[in-house]
Formats: C-alpha cells, structure tokens, sequence
C-alpha cells in the first residue's frame, strides 16, 4: 500500500480522501490556499502546507507549487479528487514524471477522454452507443451537409468542453453558421480549442451514468448507475442510484459496453460513463476520468468504497473486486447542499454562525463545514452533500425529507429550502423519470 498521499484539493473531496486513506493507514498531505487554513482536512492532516494565494490559479491550478509540495513532504502519491487539475493530462504527466504516482488514468487516458471527438471514437469502436453525429470536427464548409443528414434540431459542442460550456442548440438552418461561428469562439476562449463537433439534439431525454473502476491492466468492473438528470445550467442538483425505470436488459447491456471500453483502453482507477437515456436508448456524450461529486450513492447501494479502491489500484494492488461481488442493493439519492441565495442562486459566501448535520439510520453526510466556519468567495459554492439510503426508493425519499427538516446551516443562505420545498415535494420527481429540463421549467428558467 502507499505510505504517504497528497491531497491536491479542497473541501469536503479533499476530506473524503483523508478519511479513506486514514482507514488504510496512509499518511496524508494537506495543500491549502491561504483562504483555507482553517479547513476540516487541513486540521486532521498529518502535514499541511500553504501552496498560495486564495485565488485557484495561484494555488490549487499551480502544477509547480503541488508538485514541489510533494517533494519537500516526501509523499509517494497525489490524488487530485474532482474539479481542479484532475482531469488535467499535464498535471498527470508531470506527476509521474517527478517520481509520483497519479492516483487516476494514465494522462494518454485523460487526454484521449478529454478530447469529445476522440472519446466519441473511442466508445464507437468499443460498441458504446453514442448519439447520432458529425463523426468528428465541422467547420463552415460542412456544417449544412452534417445538419441536413443528423436532422434538425442539433447540437454544436466544444470538442475540448465540459461543465456545460461551449454548448449551442440550433433548431433550423438559417442560425447555423451564426451558431457554429459563437460556439466556435466560446471553444476558443474558454478551452483554447476551437475545435466543435454536432449531435443529433435530443427533445427529453434523462442524463444517466455508468460507474466504473478498472486496474489498469486489462480488469475493469461497473458498480451499476446513477441518473442525474435533475440539473440547473447543466450542473447537476439531486442524484440517485440505481436509475429509476429502466429496463434491467437495456441497463445491463450498455453497462456491459462500459467494461469492455475500458479493458480495451486498459483504464487505470475511477471513471464515469455519461449518457443520454431517451426512449429506451442509451447515447453516450462524454467519459469523466475521475471520481465524481456525485460517487456516494454508488458506494451506498454496492457497498464498495470507491476511493480504497482507487487508492488500491494507484498502489498496484489490482481492484478488490470482480463483476460477480457486485450486487445493488436499495435506493440512495444525494442532494447537493451549496452556499448559494435559493431565490437567484448567487453564491453567499461568509461565517457560518452554527451548523448541525441531520443523522438516523440511512443517513450519510460529506461536508467539510463546522460552526464558525466562514465559505470563502473564491471556490465552487458546494459546502456539502446530503445522501440518503432506503431498501427502496421511497423510504430513501422519506428520510431525504426528514433529514432536510434536520440540518441546520445558519449565518449563510443555502439551497436546502429548493431541496426541501420544491424538489422533495415535487410529485414528478417522487415519481421518477424525469428529464435533464424538468427542473429548470419547474423554476421558470427554461
């Protein structure tokens, strides 16, 4: 097993790692910003240090500053968690290429996944259905023939985007070349690729994804999947596990194509296969190569600790695990709990005057928050997740209720009352199904 890990991230993810490297006897790193001194992990760390200014480019995006970090302690390994530099293919690189181990893909992995175009290639060749498309970049020349073909309305996405950007639906001809040109330049600007490809647009469909771990040898097994279609800007809200109303045929075939994408890549750790689910079909838009926000409500109905066994595997220890230990058991759905005015959904950053976290049997909550905390205003305004497990969907339901009547977040606006009176008391959502534009309609946003 490993002997020391740097823990190059933040919050509740960066105390999450802690944890599991604490129960396997790992010695753990803390980097920091210097508007985060007083975080969770920081504290309980066997060592810390400051890696910068509060601003992320200064500190937690300075490749030379983490990896000179990692020298002066010593550590044999760095785990990037989520956000950041975790699906950066130049921080792997230079990781491994200092004497460290990456805890994740390979960068040739990372860059591949990284690059829609290429990811979309990849998981054709595997068998992974994906969305009907362009088959790779267009450009002003081609972009009518592609359209024509795909059939209206469609899709332009940034090859090298994520997170939402660089998206733009065009319902007719006469917008698409205006279309191709700003999604072109908002490529160019926020990924410094202006490299666009196009989809067939698809009218309701669900957003589900496949967890999936591998050694990086050639084993690679799925903890089953996770629909996280109730979104707000393309950025996810509530997530659950298993996916409610799916065939289990549908759901095991493509969950079957996963695993041979990534025995056939030899995928190394933690990744995520993303679909749209609509009408029956499964269509793949992106892979994510690294643990998600979202990864508890797997770890809740399998039982597998997802970051051991990235940790394992990162050691060469191979997976702790074979397909046939899987088995679903229950229900869990996760509710994201962020520092945000519920009324505009600005971040409200400040001094948490007292916190209290629910509890009960079912009950999990990750959040690296504590009375007299203050949120600095320089991050991501996640100050925690909320998950809840059932034997079954509406007893995990019933105890999200209960522990949304529970938590206590003051000195600062939270979401918890959007989670608590709109989207628990929605009768569509306890129904199940719902598509990735539900919500925003709900809110009068879309």
């Amino acid at each position: 097993m490993l002997n020391k890990v740097l823990i190059a991230n933040r919050g509740e993810i960066a105390l999450r790692v802690l944890r599991a490297c604490k129960e396997l006897g790992i010695n753990t790193v803390a980097v920091y910003s210097k508007a985060d001194r007083d975080l969770l992990h920081v504290r309980l760390a066997d060592e810390a240090l400051c890696i910068g200014p509060a601003f992320s480019k200064e500190s937690y995006l300075n490749i030379p500053s983490i990896i000179a970090a990692a020298e002066a302690t010593q550590a044999q390994a760095i785990h990037p968690g989520y956000g950041f530099l975790s699906e950066n293919a130049d921080f792997a690189d230079a990781v491994e290429q200092s004497g460290f181990t990456f805890i994740g893909p390979r960068a040739d992995t990372i860059r591949m996944m990284g690059n829609k175009v290429a990811a979309i290639d990849a998981m054709k060749a595997a068998g992974v259905p994906t969305v009907p498309g362009s088959d790779g970049a267009v450009c002003a020349e081609t972009a009518l023939a592609h359209a024509q073909r795909i059939g209206f309305p469609i899709i332009i996405k940034a090859a090298a985007g994520g997170g939402g950007r660089g998206m733009r639906v065009v319902h007719d001809a006469d917008s698409l070349l205006s279309s191709l040109e700003i999604t072109q330049a908002e490529a160019k600007a926020a990924f410094g690729d202006d490299t666009v490809y196009m989809e067939k647009f698809l009218q309701h469909p669900r957003h589900v994804e496949i967890q999936v771990l591998g050694d990086g040898e050639g084993a690679a097994i799925h903890l089953g999947d996770r629909d996280c279609s109730l979104q707000r800007r393309h950025q996810k809200v509530v997530e659950e596990a298993p996916a409610p109303h799916i065939p289990d045929a549908i759901r095991a075939e493509v969950a079957a194509a996963c695993v041979k994408a990534c025995q056939q890549m030899k995928y190394r750790g933690a990744g995520t296969f993303e679909f749209l689910y609509e009408d029956g079909r499964f269509y793949f838009i992106e892979m994510n190569t690294r643990v998600q926000v979202e990864h508890p409500v797997t770890e809740m109905v399998t039982g597998v600790d997802i970051i051991k066994e990235q940790l394992r595997v990162a050691a060469g220890l191979g997976l702790s695990y074979q397909q046939s230990d899987i088995v679903i058991r229950g229900h869990a759905i996760e509710c994201r709990i962020n520092a945000e005015d519920p009324a505009n959904f600005l971040p409200c950053p400040g001094k948490i005057n007292y916190y209290h976290a629910p509890g009960g049997l079912g009950i999990r909550m990750d959040s690296h928050i504590y009375t007299g905390y203050s949120v600095p205003p320089y991050y991501d305004s996640l100050i925690g997740k909320l998950i809840a497990f059932g034997n079954d969907r509406q007893i995990a339901l019933q105890r999200m209720r209960n522990a949304l009547d529970e938590i206590v977040v003051e000195g600062i606006k939270s979401n918890i009352p959007l989670h608590r009176d709109v989207i628990l008391t929605d009768t569509a959502f306890n129904e199940g199904g719902v598509d990735i534009h539900y919500l925003e309609k709900k809110l009068g946003l879309g």
